[in-house]
């Protein structure tokens, strides 16, 4: 139990040294009256992998296997086109319910494609460093890897409480979606296949299809189409994660990464359990 409470203690303060580098950056950033959205989204990606992967050196004393570079391209490749897919999929059934009706394609933008898809990897870096990179192995050293999944995913949903047009339906869908991103983490125990998934998520909802993501409205994307129809079947303001088709397919692969997880034993026991874990994936 000491040894679990000493890590949990140091990532506490790996999650301090990010944030305190998070914050800096962006308070330099508003002062600096820099608009541009590559200062802002990818300098916090750089600053907060930087800070990460130097207080897992410093602070935890440890090599931070989750940046590991062994097959991180396979498992990134992998994650952004399940994140494709799993949108896709999303749209699909809206699609089949009347809901979406797509109207044309936009003119093609390849230089404004390539560069929002840094933007999505950027703003996927930034989150799945603080909620599953260290909320995530923050929780599991105390409540384990059943009590880290729920508790993380709980703070995800709730961080996006002030997005605009944010609604339960929304914040339980996000939430629902810590569940699979923090699966997938415990699942392969490094941070490329959430950093994919979610990057590719965001990319076609927003820069494919042109929709909201999370309640905020990034213009035009490839696809020209529109939702209606009830709240349950287009999100209302908080867009299409907010919808019973994204709930229906992120609950489907949640359920897959859970079990995946727990068929290759990569779990943790809670703090109070006499078990002894039968690996540390999240070192």
């Amino acid at each position: 139990m000491r040894k679990r409470l000493k890590q949990a203690g140091l990532t506490f303060l790996s999650l301090l040294a990010v944030v305190i580098a998070f914050a800096g950056y962006a308070y330099l950033i508003a002062q600096s009256g820099n608009r541009s959205a590559f200062v802002g989204y990818v300098g916090l990606a750089i600053v907060c992998l930087v800070t990460y992967l130097a207080a897992a050196r410093w602070i935890e004393r440890r090599v931070p296997t989750e940046f590991s570079l062994h097959h991180a391209l396979p498992a990134l490749g992998a994650g952004l086109l399940g994140g494709i897919a799993m949108f896709s999929a999303v749209m699909a059934i809206l699609w089949a319910a009347g809901a979406y009706r797509a109207e044309g394609w936009a003119e093609l933008d390849a230089a404004g494609i390539a560069l929002a898809l840094v933007l999505w990897f950027a703003v996927a870096v930034q989150e799945e460093i603080l909620y599953r990179g260290l909320l995530f192995r923050l929780c599991s050293k105390i409540a384990g890897t059943w009590g880290a999944l729920l508790l993380s995913a709980a703070l995800f949903g709730a961080s996006h409480v002030l997005n605009p047009g944010w609604t339960l339906a929304g914040l339980f869908s996000v939430a629902l979606a810590g569940v699979f991103l923090g699966a997938a983490y415990a699942a392969t125990g490094r941070l490329w296949l959430p950093i994919g998934l979610h990057a590719g998520w965001n990319f076609t909802q927003g820069s494919v299809f042109g929709l909201q993501v999370s309640g905020n409205n990034v213009g035009s994307g490839l696809i020209t189409g529109s939702l209606n129809g009830p709240d349950y079947l287009t999100g209302g303001r908080f867009g299409p994660e907010a919808t019973i088709a994204a709930v229906i397919v992120v609950i489907a692969v949640a359920a897959y990464l859970v079990w995946r997880t727990e068929k290759l034993g990569r779990t943790e026991p809670p703090i109070w359990s006499a078990t002894e874990p039968a690996s540390d994936n999240a070192t």
